[in-house]
């Protein structure tokens, strides 16, 4: 009953996965730090931050996988990307007014299955990390530095900029490149394994 796919959808699928995936590495991962600070001010638990950046870009990749967004004059890339984390702090304040976890004791009664990954997904994620380590490895000394700084060890881009005595403005260069460099990097390894039979 299923319709095979010809060669022709197939590659007219994987090119426009191939521009979506362009146009999140050079329009939305730019956009990490001003997202970052915009979430660390609006939202209440920072160690939550993180966590939402990586929601946002996730829905943003889901919606252009859907329909690829052309950018006009009043639709920018980043009012788009905003509108995004202002509607996940929004479904996120609803969902914590229908029941708050602190107010149960006993999360049994509440029948919520627990969220510990099986072995599969173990494997995958260690084998993710391990990629991903190996993109980090390979970025620039200071774009690294910066890069950890950050994600890892959660400093702002004035901490950052204090630390490593330069500049915010060449903090958030830093952070820029490294993020475009391990996004091709990590897109790249993952385009030769689907070109590996």
């Amino acid at each position: 009953m299923y319709e095979r796919e010809d060669a022709g959808t197939r590659r007219r699928n994987v090119d426009a996965r191939a521009d979506v995936d362009a146009w999140f590495v050079q329009e939305v991962l730019p956009l990490e730090a001003a997202l970052t600070q915009y979430l660390r001010h609006n939202w209440r638990d920072r160690d939550e931050v993180a966590d939402l950046v990586q929601e946002i870009y996730m829905r943003i990749y889901e919606a252009a996988s859907k329909e690829f967004p052309k950018p006009t004059k009043s639709n920018s890339t980043r009012a788009f990307a905003f509108a995004i984390a202002h509607n996940l702090l929004v479904d996120r304040l609803r969902r914590e007014k229908i029941i708050s976890i602190e107010a149960v004791d006993d999360l049994d009664v509440l029948g919520i299955a627990a969220d510990a990954p099986g072995p599969e997904a173990q494997i995958a994620a260690r084998d993710e990390l391990r990629q991903l380590q190996r993109a980090i490895d390979r970025l620039p000394a200071r774009a690294r530095a910066a890069f950890v700084f950050h994600q890892v060890d959660g400093l702002s881009v004035r901490e950052i900029a204090a630390r490593m005595a330069i500049a915010e403005r060449t903090v958030v260069g830093h952070l820029n490149e490294g993020l475009r460099m391990i996004a091709n990097i990590l897109y790249s390894e993952v385009s030769e394994r689907r070109a590996d039979p």
